[in-house]
């Protein structure tokens, strides 16, 4: 097996954190979106890994050097922006008659088991993850009639499905799969000038290629600052990593406090993710990410997410509040 990872993009929907690192290297849960994914795909023991960079490449290569110095891994840059089914596209040179190749967007974490995959493919050429949502507008959804998609549509107006595609494929045979590629950009299918994964999708069914939608269990987005932090509580579930230095400070579960970070007369928790080098002191947080050497003294927080090396020091009040009154001072 071959696993495609397109890692390109600016993240914009993921400003400030994005502006200084490439947005799968943003932390959640203690570490970073990449490290979520490669840990699930560690199991398919690929033949070969290929990144699809943009100029944040190098911070990718660099990482995974250093986390994962074993696994067999290749860097292709894309120049253009013309697309994710052309960022896909770029990884063909590597793809072999014979290969098969496992697809992966790097925008959410998934939960599911991908060694069932020969189980669920067996009657078919690929598969097409999806998970059931309300929102159905937002989303390109899969059609399945008897088991097998026989269309796609683009944030439909009415509910013709609720399955939603998550960003993870997986085609039978590769090197074919690389063909529809090629076919669907020269023929110039593109929408606002980018080329889409579903128009190539579309051409193979219209030629009697058979996928299917299995769910996924989770469907963990990691693109928005509101979603990485409920992405954040839900890996915390059940969950309580306490491997840094805690001094006169209440930990109310689940908190995750890396090696390294030091937390000193403060009370954090539930749902909070320190990462190392942090210190924090005489503060109260709450469902928020804090990033590596990062200083928070003195401050009251929820619901936030600090960078790397941020000094947050706020000052501690004196009051002198008469009897039946409220104080409401907004975060």
């Amino acid at each position: 097996m071959k696993i495609i990872l397109p890692v390109a993009g600016k993240g914009t929907r993921l400003r400030p954190h994005t502006h200084t690192k490439a947005k799968s290297l943003v932390h959640v849960a203690g570490k970073t979106v990449l490290e979520h994914i490669i840990s699930r795909l560690i199991a398919m023991q690929a033949e070969e890994v290929i990144f699809i960079t943009d100029d944040n490449g190098q911070q990718i290569e660099d990482f995974m050097t250093a986390k994962f110095p074993d696994l067999p891994c290749t860097y292709v840059v894309q120049k253009e922006r013309l697309g994710p089914a052309h960022a896909v596209f770029l990884a063909a040179p590597s793809i072999q008659e014979g290969d098969d190749v496992l697809v992966v967007f790097n925008d959410t974490i998934f939960v599911t088991d991908l060694e069932r995959i020969p189980q669920l493919c067996a009657d078919c050429d690929g598969l097409i993850y999806s998970k059931e949502v309300e929102d159905y507008q937002r989303f390109g959804v899969n059609v399945v009639r008897g088991g097998y998609i026989v269309d796609m549509v683009e944030k439909p107006d009415s509910p013709v499905s609720r399955l939603a595609q998550v960003g993870l494929y997986y085609l039978k045979d590769g090197r074919g799969f690389m063909n529809y590629l090629d076919q669907t950009i020269i023929a110039g299918e593109t929408v606002k000038g980018e080329y889409f994964l579903p128009s190539v999708f579309m051409r193979m069914i219209r030629e009697g290629k058979k996928f299917r939608a299995p769910e996924i269990d989770a469907w963990l987005d990691c693109g928005k600052p509101e979603t990485l932090l409920d992405t954040n509580r839900y890996l915390l579930r059940g969950r309580h990593y306490v491997h840094g230095e805690v001094l006169n400070s209440v930990l109310i579960e689940p908190v995750h406090i890396s090696e390294g970070a030091v937390i000193r007369g403060s009370i954090i928790g539930p749902h909070v993710s320190v990462a190392p080098g942090c210190v924090i002191e005489e503060s109260i947080v709450k469902d928020s990410i804090i990033n590596a050497n990062t200083q928070v003294r003195d401050m009251i927080m929820h619901s936030s997410i600090l960078g790397d090396s941020v000094q947050l020091i706020g000052s501690p009040r004196h009051m002198n509040i008469g009897d039946h009154s409220l104080i409401e001072m907004e975060g």
